[in-house]
């Protein structure tokens, strides 16, 4: 007999009512090396000597690779984290993002992001579930805030 995939939840299903601002949604920790680098640039195609070449980056005054912004941002994916698990099938999609880059990411940075929500928004069929999304470095900097809006089934 086929297995359920439904049938072994990492976390109890909630439904969009049993939402509330503020809840926090920790995303796990992860440090950068130059292999994330390497594999974000071959991904994106981004080839900005800014993400690959040392002594322009030392040149433009930082003192190594500078992150790509994207590569920063999608660590705030919310499946890497406990969200998607709460809201289960309820899930729509991902329909919105924003994000501002306040301080630059090398390799050797542990960055914590977190999503927390502001907006719980209720409509006929759905909900949209807005949440601030930060990263912090580990010297505990902000760098990056923005945030994420989810559609979700009531």
């Amino acid at each position: 007999m086929p297995i359920d995939p439904f049938s072994r939840p990492l976390v109890p299903a909630r439904t969009f009512d049993q939402l509330e601002t503020g809840e926090r949604f920790p995303c796990p920790a992860r440090t950068l090396t130059d292999a994330h680098f390497t594999a974000f640039q071959a991904l994106s195609g981004d080839n900005h000597p800014i993400h690959y070449d040392r002594e322009y980056c030392r040149a433009q005054g930082h003192h190594d690779l500078l992150a790509h912004g994207l590569q920063v941002l999608c660590l705030t994916a919310a499946g890497a984290g406990l969200f998607p698990h709460v809201i289960a099938e309820k899930l729509v999609g991902f329909t919105e993002v924003r994000a501002k880059f306040l301080k630059g990411v090398f390799p050797g940075d542990t960055l914590y992001p977190l999503l927390e929500i502001t907006e719980l928004k209720r409509q006929n069929t759905t909900g949209v579930v807005t949440m601030r999304a930060t990263v912090e470095n580990q010297k505990g900097e902000i760098v990056l805030e923005g945030s994420h809006a989810y559609l979700v089934r009531l």
